[in-house]
């Protein structure tokens, strides 16, 4: 067991986050008759989690060398934040869903201590990450990749998942100082991200298609995206009793006015990321671990397309949601099966392998295995 985990890279969180987000996005969705089933896939994604935490224990205390060349490794590295996302993930699923099977006072304690790690985690890689590309990584234009964003986008997710407990504090102060503190991450990550974002269109721009199995990683893009659509919504439902008027009023039409060029962003690039996946497919792309970009990132337009729906009145939100679901169930079968059948062929768990991370004329190579 110590000797498979040694090239478990963090990389491995977003399994975890695909699960949940595949639980947590169709329970926004409302529809009945598959609760039960959606709490089976939350119970999955916590112990997709535990497990994955105790593999990256023994990751860290028996290949602590390993471990610190994925954090020096400029295509690993960005993955630490994965495991706030999936810390957070399942946090908010607990509320959500996992209260119909340990109960609501130990749903609230569970997604509390979450939510607090996982912030904590994303608010620590959200400096380091870019820090280190500063000053180790040595990284080039031309090595842009969406996995740049994962970092950044982790407050975000703290920001949307944050105020489903602000009516579990005391009324006054308490709500009112985390709901303004998610927003607060909702601003930091958002400026992160339209930071970020041009340099990654730049390269995809002038540098060509990404290399074959870091394809799917355009479906990154739409983390941040819908994740800050869903965030404006839930601030919109919560503000009410919470923030003073006017301010109150305001966050709902922030969850209107900023939601709804965005989703609209969200869907063009989702019609440029799916255009370069089918043209990858025609290439022969082979699955490897970056298929997880396909659930997670797509769960949050969900949430987002809901929140949309509610605010708005308008039905043809509710059908994206819909559609969009439809998309991450796909997604998820995909990732999920290619996963289980790299683990019991075990491939998944050998050393890496040499992939390029620049445009394809280029012949510069990473040894980083987050491609696996």
């Amino acid at each position: 067991m110590v000797t498979a985990v040694r090239y478990l890279g963090p990389n491995w969180y977003a399994s975890v986050m695909g699960t949940a987000a595949l639980a947590t996005a169709g329970a926004a969705l409302g529809v009945g008759g598959i609760h039960e089933l959606l709490v089976g896939v939350w119970a999955l994604s916590l112990l997709q989690l535990l497990a994955l935490l105790a593999a990256r224990a023994l990751h860290w205390a028996h290949h602590c060398d390993q471990a610190r060349a994925h954090l020096l490794d400029p295509a690993m590295a960005p993955f630490y934040g994965c495991l706030s996302m999936a810390l957070l993930a399942v946090g908010g699923g607990t509320l959500a869903l996992g209260r119909d099977w340990i109960g609501e006072p130990a749903a609230v304690a569970l997604d509390a201590v979450l939510f607090a790690a996982g912030t904590a985690v994303g608010l620590a890689a959200a400096v380091a990450v870019p820090y280190l590309m500063a000053v180790r990584h040595r990284v080039e234009p031309g090595q842009a990749t969406p996995v740049w964003l994962l970092p950044l986008v982790a407050p975000m997710v703290a920001a949307a998942l944050g105020p489903r407990l602000v009516p579990h504090l005391p009324a006054g102060q308490p709500r009112e100082t985390l709901l303004l503190a998610c927003f607060a991450m909702f601003g930091l990550s958002l400026l992160a991200t339209l930071l970020m974002l041009p340099l990654v269109f730049a390269r995809l721009v002038t540098g060509g298609p990404l290399p074959l199995t870091l394809t799917p990683t355009l479906f990154l893009v739409l983390g941040p995206l819908g994740q800050s659509t869903t965030a404006v919504g839930t601030f919109a439902d919560v503000a009410p009793g919470v923030v003073p008027a006017p301010y109150d009023g305001g966050f709902g039409l922030l969850a209107v006015l900023y939601g709804v060029p965005v989703m609209g962003f969200a869907l063009l690039w989702l019609a440029l990321a799916v255009s370069h996946l089918v043209r990858a497919r025609r290439q022969g792309m082979r699955f490897t671990m970056t298929w997880w970009a396909f659930t997670f990132p797509v769960g949050t337009c969900v949430t987002g397309a809901a929140a949309l729906g509610r605010h708005t009145g308008l039905a043809v939100y509710d059908w994206l949601a819909v559609g969009l679901y439809f998309l991450l169930v796909v997604g998820w079968v995909a990732a999920a099966s290619g996963t289980v059948r790299g683990l019991l062929g075990g491939a998944l768990l050998t050393g890496p392998r040499a992939v390029p991370v620049g445009p394809l004329p280029v012949t510069g190579r990473t040894a980083s295995d987050a491609v696996r």
